[in-house]
């Protein structure tokens, strides 16, 4: 629990990002997205106007503090979609 937030349940601080990766995954073509926030244990993405599987990879693009990876969809609202990070990608698609 954080001591800035007492409602804050995530074991390490979320971040907000606001940056453009793409969603890709088996039988899926890749998507743009919007992620929000990131945090060690997941993410937040935005994806406007298409659906985004159970499990999916995130690749970011150039060079920054995200790291690519495998996700897994833990909850849905709308648009809004949180994914935990699985393991990180080995072979960007």
């Amino acid at each position: 629990m954080s001591l800035l937030d007492p409602d804050e349940r995530r074991a390490t601080p979320r971040r907000r990002l606001g940056r453009l990766a793409t969603i890709t995954g088996i039988g899926i073509s890749p998507r743009c997205c919007i992620v929000s926030n990131i945090t060690a244990e997941g993410v937040r993405i935005h994806a406007n106007g298409y659906a985004v599987p159970d499990d999916f990879t995130l690749l970011f693009p150039g060079e920054g503090s995200a790291q690519n990876g495998n996700y897994k969809v833990v909850w849905r609202l709308e648009q809004d979609i949180g994914a935990r990070f699985i393991s990180a990608a080995t072979d960007p698609i």
